[in-house]
């Protein structure tokens, strides 16, 4: 425990590795650094981040990513593996199978640089250094404020590239090419986009020796096995926004979300709506807890299109088994390898208990899958038998599959009959579904009587890779809550809401009471893009009196009042009317 008790901040143990080509007539040096992220869109025609020789003589262009530092007594850091496969000296080299690439592997003229923010002894900081410092964007020397703020790269080299075969085998079960995923934005004028396209090294990570960063402080960054993680964890992501570019700017930038998404055996594939931009790959993933924080994941990829619409979260694979693959390694190679390589730390699991407010994320039975033929969405269990969900999602359908994740490898699923659906040029998108047979073991949320703009909220629903691996959690505020003749009649939120989630529930973070049913989130017709973090649901206290009438009555007619609402209620829903006229945006 006094390692742990030592261990600084997550932006104080990351740092940018920079790659290049050396050339017989100078080195590229990127001044630049940041933090624990592979970026993908480095390789940008910026002079300012290259040194001053360097620019004038038209050097190549580097690629940079984030990295984090496992062990500051050996130094040893990781980072993620896509930077280094322009040097790779066979490009079409089969990877199925390949459990590790070494140096021999690459060019010679690899060269690798890795910057640390506030993190180079004193020994290693010149005098100008100490007292000075060059704005990165204007290229201008400015006297430091504060020492070591931005202290020069320091030579690394390769010891290995090792792949997470558990995230590939799981990646490739959710992943689905006809989805169209995109993991950079098109509009981008990268030079790397058959690189950023080649999926094949999303889940290899490089292992580097930074001599010059050798500290007997400190010690191992602690970490924990994805295994204690839960769906709404709260977590930090910390990496360096577009790399190596003004890294006196961007280095080291921390971000704050809930775990949405776990996947594979033992969680090798983390889903976060921590927010995350292009150059934070490789960065980490920790999770805090007693004071201290722990490693939990490395950033894999930003998740940016799915079939154009934007996601907005962040793809992050378990450090536990990036660890497993690399002892794989040390294990089957040349034993006089193993004289070079610093111990690594075997699987660490911490029990850690779940906070109240997060507990509904842990049993979360009530949000189901529902799938109409080749159309699915969410739905919200009222109790045993009735299920609420979208109009748009039954697609006309009489009757649907409605099934609930008992384990993440299984559904269990019965058949609803469909006792009630708005009309298509209602006011609310709702409908009712009863189901022929109880879910087992249900657990039912409360109804919500109130609402507090401000408060926050979660939404549930199984958008995204929800058809593979369960539904999504994602966090927000209650961002504002419409009302008519004073009562509440649609509630916006900011929690990311994808494609699938139409039907879920918005939760309120505190008790896991039901707030709403998601009906949409924001799309801009005219420009094709879609915002997950603008989205619109129906008050629960809208369907409530109708509720209690139908279970004494057991008629679905008593919601047909849905579709007489008020001139003034479907003015508040008139974006989402099929027949909304010369509008740019509709829900």
């Amino acid at each position: 425990m006094a390692q742990l008790a030592a261990m600084r901040t997550p932006e104080e143990i990351c740092c940018v590795v920079t790659v290049f080509k050396a050339t017989e007539d100078f080195m590229c040096i990127n001044r630049d650094g940041i933090h624990e992220a592979l970026d993908l869109s480095i390789s940008q025609s910026n002079e300012a981040s290259l040194s001053p020789r360097a620019a004038l003589a038209r050097p190549c262009e580097p690629w940079s990513c984030s990295g984090v530092v496992l062990n500051s007594q050996t130094g040893i850091a990781v980072c993620h593996g896509l930077i280094f496969t322009p040097f790779l000296l066979n490009k079409d080299m089969d990877l199925s199978g390949c459990q590790f690439l070494l140096p021999e592997n690459f060019s010679k003229q690899l060269q690798i640089e890795v910057q640390f923010s506030d993190a180079v002894p004193p020994e290693f900081v010149t005098t100008r250094q100490k007292n000075h410092t060059v704005n990165q964007c204007s290229g201008k020397t400015y006297r430091k404020t504060r020492p070591h703020l931005n202290p020069l790269p320091q030579k690394a080299e390769l010891l290995m590239l090792v792949p997470c075969l558990e995230f590939q085998e799981t990646f490739q079960k959710m992943f689905n090419r006809s989805d169209k995923w995109q993991f950079y934005n098109e509009q981008d004028d990268f030079e790397l986009k058959e690189l950023q396209n080649d999926i094949r090294f999303l889940h290899w990570f490089a292992v580097l020796k930074v001599p010059g960063f050798l500290k007997k402080e400190a010690g191992a960054m602690p970490w924990l096995a994805a295994t204690s993680l839960r769906k709404a964890d709260l977590v930090f992501a910390c990496g360096s926004p577009f790399g190596s570019l003004c890294p006196d700017i961007f280095m080291n930038t921390l971000s704050k979300g809930i775990v949405s998404n776990l996947a594979g055996e033992g969680n090798a594939v983390i889903l976060t709506d921590a927010r995350c931009l292009p150059g934070t790959e490789g960065g980490g993933l920790f999770l805090k807890k007693g004071g201290h924080f722990y490693l939990v994941g490395l950033i894999v990829s930003p998740l940016y299109w799915k079939s154009s619409e934007w996601i907005g979260l962040t793809l992050v694979c378990s450090v536990g088994h990036i660890f497993k693959n690399m002892r794989r390694f040390v294990t089957d190679h040349d034993p006089s390898f193993k004289g070079i390589w610093p111990p690594i730390p075997m699987d660490r699991t911490l029990a850690l208990p779940s906070q109240v407010k997060i507990k509904f994320a842990l049993n979360h039975p009530s949000v189901v899958l529902v799938e109409c033929g080749q159309f699915w969405g969410s739905g919200v269990l009222i109790n045993s038998r009735l299920m609420l969900t979208c109009r748009h999602v039954l697609n006309e359908a009489t009757r649907v599959a409605v099934k609930s994740n008992t384990t993440s490898e299984s559904f269990l699923s019965v058949v609803g009959e469909v006792i009630f659906s708005t009309k298509k040029y209602s006011a609310y998108d709702i409908a009712v579904v009863q189901l022929q047979t109880d879910f087992p073991d249900n657990t039912v949320c409360e109804l919500a009587s109130s609402f507090s703009p401000g408060e926050d909220v979660h939404v549930v629903g199984f958008g995204v890779f929800g058809q593979s691996c369960g539904p999504s959690v994602t966090a927000g505020i209650l961002s504002r809550v419409i009302t008519c003749d004073s009562r509440p009649v649609m509630l916006q939120t900011t929690c990311a809401v994808h494609a699938g989630a139409s039907g879920g529930a918005v939760l309120r973070a505190g008790t896991g009471e039901l707030l709403g049913i998601v009906c949409s989130n924001t799309r801009d017709t005219a420009a094709g893009v879609t915002y997950p973090h603008l989205n619109f649901s129906i008050p629960v206290t809208v369907l409530q009196p109708l509720l209690n009438k139908y279970a004494l009555t057991e008629d679905g007619g008593v919601f047909e009042e849905l579709d007489r609402a008020s001139d003034v209620v479907r003015d508040v829903w008139r974006l989402q009317s099929p027949n909304c006229q010369a509008r740019r945006s509709k829900l």
